[in-house]
C-alpha cells in the first residue's frame, strides 16, 4: 500500500500552540503543540488512552479547551463552536463512521452539501468520480451498505461541504482490506486535485504510513516524537517509539 506522496506547501493550515483539554476535570490533552501545512496528510500514533480521539474532538470543538490555541488559516477559532469550525473549514469523520442510517446513500450526500456553496448537484456529481462505487446505491438506505461502504459515504458526505482540512479517527477499524485500498487510493487522488489536507488518527500502521507526509507520535496528550512514513513500515522501528507492535 505504499506509494510516492506528492509535494506539499509551506503555508501552516492548522496551528495548534499548548493546547489543553479533557473531559470534565480529568485533563487528557496536555500542552499539544503542532501544525499542518496546507495539503499535507499527518497521521498521529499512539497507544490507546493516549489522547488521539480526545485531540480531535477538541479540534472540532466538542471539546472546549482549557487552554492554548486553534488557529486555522491564521485565523483563531479556539473559542468557535463547532458549526462556525464546520463552516470555517474543518471536517469530521468520527470514529464509528456516524452516517444517517436512515437516510439514502444520495440524502446523505445532500446533508453534507449544505456547508456548500456551489450547485447540490453538481458537487455530488464531482465527489462521485472519486466514489465510483456509491454510484450504485444512492437509492438504499445508509444503514444496509457493509461497513467499509458506510466508511466511503462517512468521507464522501464530508468531502460535499468542501473542508479546507479533514479529521479522520480511525477509518480503517472493522473495514475489509480491499475498502482500505479504496480508501487510501481515493484519498491520494482527491488531496491531487483538490489540495486536500488531512489530519489522520489510526492505528493500522500499513494505512499510516501509506497516506501521511509524517507522522507525529502522542503520548499522554503531548506530542512526544515525529517519524517519517517509511518508519512506519517496520513494526520493530514502530516498538522503539510507542511499544506497538
Amino acid at each position: 500500500m505504499s506509494g510516492e506522496h506528492r509535494a506539499v506547501g509551506h503555508v501552516q493550515l492548522l496551528k495548534v500552540i499548548n493546547l489543553r483539554s479533557g473531559y470534565g476535570r480529568i485533563p487528557i490533552v496536555n500542552g499539544l503543540s503542532f501544525s499542518v501545512a496546507e495539503g499535507e496528510f499527518v497521521g498521529i500514533l499512539g497507544h490507546n488512552g493516549m489522547g488521539k480521539t480526545t485531540v480531535l474532538r477538541t479540534l472540532m470543538g466538542y471539546l472546549p479547551a482549557y487552554g492554548g490555541t486553534v488557529e486555522l488559516g491564521g485565523k483563531d477559532v479556539t473559542r468557535r463552536s463547532t458549526t462556525q469550525r464546520a463552516r470555517a473549514g474543518i471536517g469530521y469523520v468520527p470514529q464509528g463512521r456516524e452516517i444517517f442510517p436512515g437516510l439514502s446513500v444520495i440524502e446523505n450526500l445532500r446533508m453534507g452539501c449544505l456547508l456548500n456553496a456551489e450547485p447540490e448537484n453538481k458537487v455530488i456529481e464531482e465527489i462521485l468520480t472519486f466514489f465510483p462505487r456509491l454510484k450504485a446505491y444512492l437509492g438504499r438506505i445508509g444503514g444496509a451498505l457493509s461497513g467499509g461502504e458506510q466508511q466511503l459515504l462517512a468521507l464522501a458526505r464530508c468531502l460535499c461541504g468542501a473542508p479546507r482540512i479533514v479529521l479522520l479517527d480511525e477509518p480503517t477499524e472493522g473495514i475489509q482490506p480491499s475498502i482500505i485500498e479504496e480508501m487510501i487510493s481515493t484519498l491520494r487522488d482527491f488531496g491531487e486535485a483538490r489540495n486536500l489536507t488531512i489530519l489522520l488518527v489510526e492505528q493500522n500502521l500499513s494505512f499510516l504510513s501509506a497516506l501521511s507526509h509524517r507522522i507525529l507520535v502522542l503520548q499522554k496528550g503531548m506530542i512526544t516524537g515525529e517519524m517519517s512514513p517509511e518508519i512506519a513500515r517496520y513494526p520493530a522501528l514502530i516498538h522503539d517509539f510507542v511499544g506497538l507492535t
